[in-house]
């Protein structure tokens, strides 16, 4: 099925099992508005339900991939009035859902990040399951730097996760950027390209994916995000035990041994 209409986005097949969604506001650096934050959900909704699409790239029009919340629309809703409690409690929880949709989809997530990710957009990028970034990247996790706590839709689960606890503290507790050498010297990001090649790398890290089984590519992302989080390693070691039983199973399973034994024939 045919991905949702959308104005804010674009969601393109650059091959097939691929699916390639651009924030795509660049005269904002594709920040968060209400349209594109209900956009985003739609779109998800179809990646979780209709699409046949493998594999999610994610990346931002223009120079930016996305620079957070729009403050300007927000201040221009409410007429420069501070939003009330309940209504942006209700923002805050549409923002929240797109990280656990993104994390919650099928496909295995990849950001190609393209210049700055600040504030919703950092966020972004850590949802994903693979970053790469371009030599113009920047991550900056913007929320203190405005008098907020900086802990914004996942940041303080998912970084720490990432780099560790000690160097996400000096992230978030100070605002400051992190530019895209330092982030891969740390493990934010698995591979820094030039410019302008952020995608075409995402691409590559695809097409290696599509050359394993639907079911076992959908299955290392479960059980790698379920047991980031095992209470022990006998109930990690559980969930890999039912979950490769039941990858036996599969057809992909008999076919992918199939063409193994078949070049190992020739060999």
């Amino acid at each position: 099925m045919n991905p949702p209409v959308t104005e804010t986005l674009s969601v393109t097949t650059p091959r097939e099992g691929v699916a390639l969604l651009t924030l795509n506001r660049p005269d904002r650096l594709n920040a968060i508005s209400v349209q594109l934050l209900r956009e985003f959900g739609e779109v998800l909704h179809w990646l979780q339900e209709e699409s046949d699409a493998r594999v999610l790239i994610l990346t931002g029009a223009g120079p930016g991939f996305c620079s957070g919340t729009d403050l300007k629309e927000a201040r221009e809703r409410h007429g420069g009035e501070r939003m009330g409690v309940e209504q942006g409690m209700a923002t805050q929880q549409r923002l929240a859902r797109l990280i656990l949709g993104l994390r919650r989809i099928p496909q295995p997530v990849i950001a190609a990040v393209n210049g700055v990710a600040a504030g919703g957009g950092f966020c972004f990028s850590l949802a994903a399951d693979i970053r790469i970034a371009a030599r113009s990247a920047r991550f900056v996790a913007s929320f203190i730097n405005i008098g907020l706590s900086a802990g914004e839709i996942g940041s303080t689960y998912l970084l720490p996760r990432l780099v560790g606890v000690s160097r996400a503290a000096d992230i978030l507790y100070t605002g400051r950027e992190v530019g895209a050498d330092e982030a891969e010297r740390i493990g934010l990001v698995s591979r820094v390209v030039d410019d302008g090649q952020s995608v075409a790398a995402a691409l590559e890290v695809a097409e290696v994916m599509l050359g394993k089984t639907p079911f076992g590519l959908r299955m290392t992302k479960e059980v790698l995000d379920l047991n980031v989080d095992a209470p022990s390693l006998d109930a990690a070691l559980q969930l890999e035990n039912r979950t490769q039983q039941l990858a036996v199973q599969s057809d992909g399973f008999r076919q992918a041994v199939e063409r193994f034994n078949q070049r190992a024939r020739k060999n």
